[in-house]
Order: C-alpha cells, then sequence, then structure tokens
C-alpha cells in the first residue's frame, strides 16, 4: 500500500511540474508572432516593441540563479507554486495591458511573468533528477528535456494558433491561456508535491544576489546591443560598453563577496572543478547551437520558396524528432553514460548543420531540408538538457541541486543571449546584399513606345525651313531629338545614379522569394510615377513651346504692287504653306497629348520585363539569403564540433566524488 501511494505521488509530481515546464517553455516563443500585432495595437515602433521580448530575456536569467538558490533554503515546493503564481500574474496583467491600452504595463508585467519562469524550469529539473532512483535518472530528466524541447519549438505554432483562433484583434488571449493551467499547477501542488530541501540552512546572501543580478542585467543587455558585423562602433556605443564595464567592475566585488557569504547564491568551486567547468562550458555552447532553431521557419520558406508563416509547419519536423530524442537520450544515459549521449547528440547537430549547408541549400527541396531538420532535432534532442542536467548532479551534492542547475541554465542563457546577435546580423547582413543583387537584375533602361506623327513631325519642319521666306519664319523652331527622349536610364544598382525613396526601399526589405517579384514591380512602378511627370512636363512643355513658336509668326503679306497673276501665285503658294503649317500644329498637339499614354505603356513594358525575369530574380534572392543561413548554421557546425572536443575533457566519475547530503521530503 505505502508502494502504492509513493507510486501515486510520484505521478502527480511528474504532472505537475511537466505542466509548469511546459507553460514557461512554450511562453518563450509563443509571442514572437505577436509581436508586430501587439505593438501596432499599443502603437509603439519596432524598437520599442522588441522589449516584450528582450526584458523576459534579461529577468528570466537574472531570476533563474535566485530562484534556485531559495529552493535549496526554503524548498522546492514552495518557490515552484510561487514561482507558478507569479507567472500566472505577470500572464494575467500582460492580458490586461490590452484592456487599458498600456505598452509600460505589459513590460512590467512581462518581466514579472519572467521572474516566475525563472524558477519553474531549474526547480522542476532538480525535483526529477532527485526523486527518482539512479538508474532511472537519465529517464526522468530525458522527460523534462521533452517536454522542454516541444513546448519551446511550438511555442511560435501556438502563438499563431491562439491569434488566428480568437482573431488578431484579441492578442491578450495568448497570455490569459497560461491562466488555467496556473491555477490547476498550484492546486494540484499544494495537495500532492512534497517539500524537498536540504538540512543545512545558513544566511541568505542578500549582497551576494543583488550583484549577481546587476552583473547578469549588464552582461545581456550590452551582449545584446552588439552588432557583430560593425563590432568597432558598437562596441563603443552607450548601449554597449558601459554595461560591459559594469559587469567587469562588479566580477571581483561579487568574487570576493562569495568567498565571505556563509550560503553564496552561487557555488564558485563550480568553476575549480574541472568537470563541472567542462559542463558549464558545453551547456554555453548548447544555449549558442540552440539558436539555430529559431530560423528554421524562415529558412524553410525561403529554400522551398513558400510564403511567410508557413515555414512554422517544418518547426513540427524539428520539435517531433528533438521531443523523442530527449527521452530517448534519457535511456541511454542510463546504460551508456551522459558523456556518450551528449557526443552523439553534438554528432547529430554538426551532421544536420552540415547537410543543410552542403546539400539543404544549395540543393534546396522539401526533402533536403527534411533531413536537415530530422538530424538538427535529433541532436536537439540528445543536448537540448538531459545529458548536462545529468552530468551537473552527478558532481554536485543534493542539497545544493537546484541551485546547481539553476548555475546551469545561466550560463546556457547567456549562450543563447549571445547568439541571437551573431546570427541575426548573419542573415540581416544577407538580406541587405539580397536586395543590392536583385535590384542589379532589373532593366536598366526604359523605353517608350515612338509616338504619333515622330518622324513626320522632324521632316515635315525641316522641309518648311528649306522655303524661301518661310524657313525665316522658322528659324526659332526647333523640334527636339525624340528619339533621343524615347530612352530613359533607370539603375537601381548600388552603383546607379537612380535614387530609391526609402519607403520604396522599407517595401523591399518586407519581401521573402514569394514576394519579391512583385516587390520589384511596386518598386519599379512607384519610381515610374515618381519620375516620369517630370519627363513628362518637359517633353510637352517642350513642344509646346514649338507651336506656340509657329503659331504666333505670321506669314509673309502679298504685295500690292506686284502683277496681278504673280499676286494671285503668291497668295495662292501662302494659302497653302498657311495650312501646311496648320496641319504640322495640329499634328504637333496630337503628339504632345500622346505623351502621357506612351509613358503607361512604357511602364506596363517595362513590369513585363520584370515578370519575364521572375526564375531568375526568386533564384538570386533565394541564393543570397541562403548564403546567410549558411553562415548561421555553420556556427551551429563549428560549436558542435568545438562542444566535442572540450566534452573529451570530461572525466569518469570517480568514488571521492560520490559523497552525497540525504534529502527530507516532507508531503
Amino acid at each position: 500500500m505505502e508502494k502504492s501511494n509513493k507510486k501515486f505521488n510520484l505521478v502527480w509530481v511528474m504532472i505537475i511540474y511537466l505542466a509548469g515546464i511546459f507553460m514557461g517553455a512554450i511562453d518563450t516563443g509563443i509571442v514572437t508572432p505577436a509581436r508586430t500585432v501587439i505593438q501596432n495595437n499599443l502603437m509603439v515602433d519596432d524598437k520599442t516593441g522588441i522589449w516584450m521580448i528582450t526584458i523576459y530575456t534579461l529577468a528570466y536569467a537574472a531570476s533563474i540563479p535566485i530562484m534556485g538558490k531559495f529552493a535549496d533554503k526554503y524548498g522546492r515546493k514552495y518557490i515552484y507554486l510561487s514561482s507558478i503564481l507569479l507567472f500566472g500574474v505577470g500572464s494575467l496583467f500582460c492580458g490586461l495591458a490590452q484592456n487599458f491600452e498600456s505598452f509600460t504595463m505589459l513590460i512590467v508585467a512581462r518581466a514579472v511573468q519572467a521572474i516566475g519562469g525563472g524558477g519553474i524550469l531549474p526547480v522542476a529539473t532538480a525535483e526529477f533528477g532527485t526523486s527518482f532512483p539512479q538508474e532511472k535518472r537519465g529517464m526522468a530528466l530525458g522527460m523534462v528535456g521533452g517536454v522542454y524541447g516541444i513546448a519551446n519549438i511550438f511555442g511560435s505554432s501556438a502563438g499563431s494558433a491562439i491569434l488566428d483562433i480568437f482573431g488578431k484583434d484579441n492578442w491578450k488571449f495568448i497570455f490569459f491561456i497560461n491562466l488555467p493551467i496556473s491555477l490547476f499547477i498550484i492546486i494540484a501542488g499544494l495537495l500532492f508535491l512534497p517539500n524537498n530541501k536540504g538540512k543545512v540552512l545558513k544566511k541568505t546572501d542578500v549582497a551576494g544576489i543583488f550583484i549577481l543580478v546587476i552583473m547578469i542585467l549588464s552582461l545581456l543587455y550590452g551582449l545584446k546591443n552588439i552588432d557583430f558585423f560593425d563590432f568597432v562602433n558598437t562596441i563603443q556605443s552607450t548601449s554597449v560598453f558601459p554595461f560591459l564595464i559594469i559587469f567587469a567592475v562588479l566580477l571581483p566585488i561579487f568574487i570576493l563577496v562569495e568567498k565571505k557569504a556563509e550560503d553564496p547564491v552561487m557555488n564558485l568551486s563550480y568553476f575549480t572543478n574541472s568537470k563541472i567547468l567542462v559542463t558549464l562550458i558545453l551547456s554555453f555552447v548548447v544555449g549558442i547551437a540552440m539558436m539555430g532553431m529559431i530560423f528554421v521557419p524562415q529558412f524553410a520558406e525561403n529554400a522551398l520558396k513558400i510564403a511567410s508563416g508557413s515555414g512554422g509547419y517544418f518547426v513540427i519536423i524539428l520539435g517531433l524528432f528533438a521531443g523523442v530524442g530527449a527521452p530517448f537520450s534519457g535511456k541511454l544515459i542510463d546504460k551508456f553514460g551522459p558523456k556518450l549521449v551528449l557526443g552523439l547528440g553534438f554528432v547529430f547537430s554538426a551532421l544536420g548543420a552540415g547537410y543543410l549547408i552542403l546539400v539543404a541549400s544549395n540543393y534546396p527541396n522539401t526533402l533536403n531540408v527534411v533531413v536537415s531538420l530530422i538530424l538538427i532535432g535529433i541532436g536537439m534532442g540528445f543536448t537540448i538538457g538531459t545529458p548536462l542536467n545529468y552530468m551537473m548532479l552527478d558532481n554536485t551534492h543534493k542539497n545544493e541541486s537546484n541551485s546547481a542547475l539553476a548555475t546551469l541554465s545561466l550560463v546556457r542563457s547567456i549562450g543563447t543571449a549571445i547568439a541571437p546577435a551573431i546570427m541575426v546580423a548573419f542573415i540581416a547582413h544577407a538580406g541587405a546584399q539580397t536586395q543590392t543583387n536583385v535590384m542589379n537584375l532589373l532593366p536598366k533602361e526604359i523605353n517608350i513606345p515612338e509616338m504619333p506623327y515622330e518622324q513626320e513631325l522632324t521632316m515635315a519642319i525641316d522641309k518648311m525651313k528649306s522655303v524661301p521666306g518661310m524657313g525665316d519664319n522658322l528659324k526659332n523652331v526647333n523640334i527636339p531629338d525624340f528619339s533621343s527622349m524615347r530612352k530613359i536610364k533607370i539603375d537601381f544598382s548600388s552603383n546607379g545614379k537612380t535614387k530609391v525613396p526609402a519607403e520604396l526601399l522599407a517595401k523591399m526589405k518586407t519581401s521573402d522569394v514569394t514576394t519579391i517579384t512583385e516587390m520589384c514591380k511596386i518598386m519599379a512602378e512607384g519610381m515610374f510615377n515618381q519620375m516620369s511627370p517630370k519627363i513628362i512636363e518637359q517633353i510637352q512643355s517642350g513642344v509646346q513651346s514649338q507651336i506656340d513658336n509657329m503659331t504666333k509668326n505670321s506669314m509673309p503679306k502679298a504685295n500690292s504692287k506686284m502683277p496681278s497673276g504673280s499676286m494671285k501665285a503668291m497668295q495662292s503658294q501662302m494659302k497653302a504653306e498657311q495650312g501646311q503649317m496648320n496641319s504640322t500644329v495640329e499634328k504637333m498637339t496630337i503628339f504632345k497629348n500622346s505623351v502621357p499614354e506612351a509613358f503607361e505603356k512604357a511602364k506596363s513594358d517595362y513590369i513585363a520585363l520584370i515578370d519575364k525575369e521572375k526564375l531568375v530574380i526568386e533564384a538570386e534572392f533565394q541564393k543570397t539569403l541562403n548564403d546567410g543561413f549558411k553562415q548561421v548554421y555553420m556556427t551551429v557546425l563549428i560549436v558542435s564540433v568545438l562542444a566535442l572536443l572540450i566534452l573529451a575533457f570530461y572525466g569518469k566519475k570517480s568514488t571521492d566524488d560520490e559523497d552525497e547530503l540525504d534529502l527530507e521530503p516532507t508531503f
């Protein structure tokens, strides 16, 4: 009976902690698809709107070590449930921010939400790692890794789904969805969770906590603002170097405070223990590598020429194999140990990244994209948390398991903070190059079709000028060279003289491989509409001035002293010349009035030329942007290989390392 009750309680422990992990992990990505919707609704720009994600990352990373230490000191049950409560309250006010139309409320609520989130994963992982027997620890941690991986990956898809169900005008439900889950966890947790904690209680390291929070916030904020393609300039900016200096100044102070603290918030001995140090370095590397997954939707969309937003379905492939790989890796750990499994994970990650770089990017099709995602997904499932959590718990005392895993999560968070700054720069650089390369492909010349009487007018006026007397009257009439006017140079390339307005360039930047040709047509039409009125006006005014010159010059009058026969001949000649001139003026007027129509035809012809180059334009866009993705996944490949080399320094656990403190479970 007692064994049955213990098993029943263990099932509830699994349900309650896994539910919290799922809710906390999915929220890291759920806001991403709604970011522009939210910022437009609350009337803030991109630079301000990004803070709804940035503030969560910063507060989450800062709270991890604090919550972990509190869990060691006061017990996991109450710190975990307090974290869930904070997360739920933060979610409530995030949603209410829409009702109050307050971006400030949203930012504050996101920070509260993140502080709660920082206490969910480390505490839950510690409970799984210590509640299950040694021979099943890997499987238990594998379940944690599987749920975390699936939820983290599917966060963006969940956000899109909620927006589709409730509508973009009801983005608050992205946050309200957390309320029933939080309520269930709190009620069930109070009833069924044990309050495991260490035996030894010491004075809380308030000074260490305060300094550590400032250090983390300064470091992550500074790193996030570095543009690695403009490193020298950005490192000197006021949004980077002062914060890195604060971190550098506080680091030795923090070390001194921690050495004197009774119960330090961060155990500095972790950094002197070779196995723990290797584990922490590997966690940092995993943090960098796992950020490659956030570019999967965009890569799939570009590689397969599908519309923006559709790439999220390919994340399901990544998520499925990561979700299956994590618990499977846990079982392998129980048999073969974490080192071998982690090594396999890095091998799969390297293979997936290499396949994407060499095959999927150069020969884009559904099969190649799926193969690369399967390999990366398995690699993620084997590395995202299970082996590293196991290694950390294997080398630390049970009474500090929460803070140990919190330290591991913190180091990984630093990796996840640095990686996007590098990877996004690769994509942004490729995007700028894509725009340049595509614009270089556009036709460089607009041909205006021949207008009515164009050739005839030049010949007629030249003929009239050759007539004695009449030529004198037409000496100021000069028909423009219409043939030279019919070719307009237009060069959108970086070296071209054509200046593209900022609003048209902005539209180009929002395009993807499926819309780039249409965007080129919109840009060309916009440029044409801006340029043509001035040219049309110049041509028409030039023609009109010649018409005025012709009409204001009177024809020579007949001489009354001339013989009547000569007089009649002269009048007849003058009448013929006047008729010829009137006919010419009429034709020039028709010519002038046909200019706008000719330019409209030229615009249609130019856009038709762009349409003919559709496949070429799309191929160039796809290839150039894929170069950016190659650099992103080259980063994943390099850090995976580097991780394999570092892993070689992780030694076997010795018998001297097996001294552990018992836990006091309290139900």
